[in-house]
C-alpha cells in the first residue's frame, strides 16, 4: 500500500513533471504477476522531491526538457530511469543491454537495476501503448493506431519473448563477460490507454488489467463539428497524460488535424478539455482518436 497520497499530475505545471507523476500513478495495461506498480513505492521523501522539483523545474535533468525525440519510447525510458534512479533510489547497473547468439540478436534488455529496498537484482521491460479495439468478424481486436502493432502479439512477446531473455544461457554469457550480475527477477510496466469504439459496445481484452486507462475513437468521417468544438490535438510527447492549457481550444487546429487524418490517412489524437473557471486552466476530461474510412487496413504512423 502506498504510505502517502500522490497528487493529480494536473496540479504540475511542467510537462516532463506531469508526465513522470502520471506514470508514478498510471495503471498497469496488463493484469499480470510481472506487472509493475510504481505508486507502491511513493513516500513522503519522494513527494518532498517532486514538490521541489515543481518549485524549480530546471533542475530536471536536460535530457527531459531538451527538444523532443523523434519516438515516444526514447522520451518515455529517459523518464523511467530517472523516475526510478533519481526520484526512488534503484540504482541502474545497465540499459538496452543487447543478447546476442551465434551473430543473431535475441532482443535486449530495457534495464537492469539494483532494488534499494532488498538489493536484488531485477531486469526491467517496459513500454508506453495505446491500441484501438476493432470488431471484426466475431473477434475484437486491439490495434496500435498505425495499425503495425497489435496488443495480443504484444503481451505475448513482452510477457512471453522479452521477459524470458533474462533466464537465457546468452544472456548471463553476456552480463558476465560485460561485468554485470545476473538478475534474479523481471518485472513489465507498460501504462497506456485503450481506445473503445465510439459507436459500438466493446468487451476489454481478458489479459487487461480492470482498472486500465480509457478513450475512445471515431471515424473521421462519423463526427460532427459541434462534438470537437473543445477538443484539442495532442502532440508526442503529450500522450502522456494528461493535458493542460490556459488558452481556450481552437477549432481550426482540430480542423486542420481532421483533414490530415483523411488525406494523410495517418490516425490522430485529440483530448477533450474543460475549463476550470477558479483558476483558468482548461484540462483533459477524456481522450479520443479520429482514424481514416480505411484504418486498420490502410495507415500511416502520425
Amino acid at each position: 500500500m502506498p504510505t502517502t497520497h500522490l497528487p493529480a499530475p494536473e496540479h504540475f505545471c511542467h510537462p516532463a513533471l506531469r508526465h513522470l507523476v502520471w506514470m508514478l500513478g498510471a495503471p498497469q495495461l496488463l493484469s499480470d504477476a510481472h506487472s509493475f506498480s510504481l505508486v507502491e513505492s511513493l513516500t513522503p521523501a519522494v513527494l518532498a522531491r517532486l514538490q521541489a522539483l515543481a518549485e524549480q523545474p530546471q533542475q530536471l535533468p536536460s535530457r527531459l526538457t531538451e527538444a523532443v525525440k523523434p519516438r515516444l519510447g526514447l522520451y518515455f525510458e529517459d523518464l523511467y530511469e530517472h523516475l526510478l534512479c533519481d526520484l526512488l533510489g534503484w540504482e541502474l547497473l545497465g540499459r538496452n543491454l543487447p543478447v546476442r547468439e551465434g551473430g543473431r540478436t535475441l532482443g535486449e534488455l530495457d534495464f537492469l537495476l539494483r532494488n534499494p529496498h532488498n538489493g536484488a537484482i531485477e531486469h526491467h521491460e517496459i513500454a508506453i501503448k495505446f491500441y484501438l479495439g476493432y470488431p471484426d468478424h466475431g473477434y475484437n481486436l486491439w490495434y496500435g493506431p498505425n495499425a503495425n502493432d497489435r496488443l495480443d502479439l504484444k503481451s505475448e512477446r513482452l510477457l512471453g519473448h522479452q521477459r524470458s531473455l533474462s533466464s537465457l544461457e546468452a544472456t548471463r554469457d553476456m552480463l558476465m563477460g560485460v561485468g554485470l550480475p545476473v538478475p534474479e527477477t523481471t518485472r513489465v510496466f507498460m501504462p497506456g490507454y485503450l481506445f473503445y469504439p465510439a459507436e459500438v459496445s466493446l468487451k476489454a481484452p481478458q489479459q487487461v488489467a480492470d482498472n486500465h486507462l480509457r478513450g475512445y475513437w471515431h471515424r473521421d468521417a462519423q463526427l460532427q463539428p459541434a462534438a470537437t468544438q473543445t477538443w484539442v490535438p495532442l502532440k508526442k510527447p503529450h500522450w502522456l497524460g494528461p493535458w493542460q492549457q490556459t488558452i481556450e481550444p481552437d477549432p481550426k487546429a482540430v480542423a486542420a488535424e481532421l483533414k490530415a487524418v483523411a488525406e494523410h490517412h495517418s490516425p490522430r489524437l485529440f483530448a477533450r478539455m474543460t475549463l476550470e473557471a477558479s483558476t483558468g486552466i482548461w484540462h483533459e476530461t477524456s481522450r479520443h482518436f479520429v482514424v481514416p474510412s480505411t484504418w486498420p487496413l490502410t495507415t500511416i504512423a502520425g
